[in-house]
């Protein structure tokens, strides 16, 4: 009996290098039966806010396994990103996509003979990605930055799991702890907590930028580098440059449940229905998928014919030798068809164990799952931030905050696009119309949250409040950051 699976085509270039890839896993016989979902722009456009029908969510959901075509998300709707949304509606916390060099795609590094093979997963449900944005005055615009440490475990832990079920020795994890402390230190912190569980994996942290230079000068220093989603992104994205492009670039979201494979280049509306799109990189996705599921003879098989095909300078428009004849979308499917059971001159692919086996068995959850890592923890609060909106000099609206204060409360400081400019800065410091006033509890009292909305409330007589933050301490430890100049 075939296994069943949810396949939704996209948009633009979608339907004809999907149908490519559907046909070169029916050549090599792959046990597998396709439900067809209805996802994209034309069902944005039909009115569907979330860019599916609520029977492709029902099926998605029943069968646990979605591979999909490139889609299009309408600009300037107001609507939010399907790709986004998929991945973060079913928790495929982990994106994990593989690079490495491949014959016949010229590179500057396959040019010097430098060999790229490395991957990058990045966690795929947090971070800005969350969209919590909101405009505080008319000038300052607020996004919330959202790391956790159960989706930071979440995604580690799997990184460490990959690379030993890969071969590797070495993790990196990519942040920016330096300069955002709370949360880049949060997914860092839980990186080592995690890598004490692996001491036959090296396991070291390299700063983002760093990492993004040492990339494009020396990518065979690495072999797995972990990142929050922002920057994963990014980095993932430049991974795709060392090897040729997105054209490239398989891409495998993991989760416990639901799981999506999928090609990250774009729609390219210009090129839809001239069958001349390069279907690699869909195909590759679909290798990871029956890698995942399982099929892992039937990957090896197409994966050895791609890397034949590509290797006898078989090429769509898009990259390869200019001198001779580029294939179609049909013909170079075709030339992986006829490549099956063939091998590159590199010899032949192994079974790459990329996934634990997963089929696509799901455990339907009766309730939303909650993971909080301490309930123990002792939590106290230490003041408020009040974020507000003002015209005025730093001293100036200092002096209107101070006559609200009662003897619960001292004002530590304001900061201005987080830079303190009171009590003391830099007349050099250029200002916006949005404040940060850092009150903080006097010495012996203790704070409820009403205390905290109270002197909020009082503050609001005098000036414009946008929003607060809470300062707590856990078990003793700041749960804030100071201001720069603080």
């Amino acid at each position: 009996m075939k296994t069943k699976i949810a396949v939704a085509k996209g948009d633009g270039i979608g339907p004809e290098i999907m149908d490519a890839v559907l046909r070169i896993f029916a050549a090599n016989e792959v046990e597998l039966d396709y439900e067809f979902v209805e996802m994209g722009k034309s069902y944005f456009d039909a009115g569907h806010s979330t860019g599916m029908t609520e029977q492709a969510k029902e099926t998605i959901e029943n069968l646990g396994v979605l591979f999909k075509g490139p889609m299009e998300t309408p600009k300037g709707k107001g609507v939010k990103s399907i790709n986004v949304t998929a991945r973060k509606v079913w928790n495929t916390y982990a994106n994990q996509r593989d690079f490495r060099s491949l014959n016949g795609v010229q590179t500057v590094f396959s040019k010097a003979g430098v060999s790229v093979n490395m991957t990058i997963v990045r966690e795929n449900i947090e971070d800005t990605y969350g969209g919590i944005e909101h405009l505080m005055t008319n000038d300052v615009a607020v996004a919330r930055r959202i790391i956790t440490r159960p989706g930071s475990a979440q995604v580690i832990r799997y990184t460490f799991e990959m690379a030993r079920r890969k071969g590797y020795k070495k993790v990196a994890c990519g942040h920016k702890a330096n300069i955002m402390k709370l949360t880049d230190g949060l997914f860092l912190e839980t990186f080592y907590e995690i890598a004490k569980e692996y001491p036959d994996l090296q396991a070291y942290d390299i700063i983002v930028d760093d990492l993004c230079m040492k990339l494009v000068s020396r990518p065979e220093m690495f072999e797995v580098i972990v990142l929050t989603n922002l920057q994963g992104d990014i980095v993932s994205d430049l991974c795709a440059g060392l090897v040729g492009g997105l054209g490239f670039a398989p891409s495998a979201n993991i989760g416990d449940n639901i799981s999506i494979f999928e090609a990250v280049h774009g729609t390219a509306p210009d090129i839809a229905g001239r069958n001349i799109a390069n279907p690699t990189a869909l195909l590759l996705s679909g290798i990871s998928m029956l890698r995942y599921m399982g099929f892992t003879a039937n990957a090896a098989t197409i994966e050895n014919a791609l890397l034949y095909t590509l290797e006898q300078g078989k090429h769509t428009g898009d990259f390869g030798d200019r001198s001779t004849a580029s294939l179609n979308t049909t013909e170079f499917a075709d030339s992986v068809i006829a490549s099956l059971g063939k091998q590159s001159s590199e010899g032949g692919v192994f079974s790459q164990p990329n996934f634990a086996a997963h089929g696509n068995k799901v455990q339907r959850p009766s309730e939303n799952k909650l993971t909080v890592t301490n309930p123990d923890v002792k939590e106290e609060i230490m003041g408020v931030d009040v974020f507000v909106e003002y015209t005025g000099q730093p001293a100036e609206l200092a002096g209107l905050a101070q006559t609200k204060l009662n003897n619960q409360f001292k004002m530590v400081m304001i900061s201005n696009r987080g830079t303190q400019v009171w009590p003391t800065g830099s007349v050099f410091t250029e200002l916006v119309n949005q404040y940060r006033i850092r009150l903080e509890k006097q010495e012996g009292i203790k704070l409820s949250q009403k205390d905290i909305l109270g002197i909020v409330a009082e503050l609001s007589d005098a000036v414009k409040v946008c929003s607060i933050e809470f300062l707590m301490n856990f078990d003793g430890k700041a749960g804030y950051s100071l201001a720069q100049g603080q």
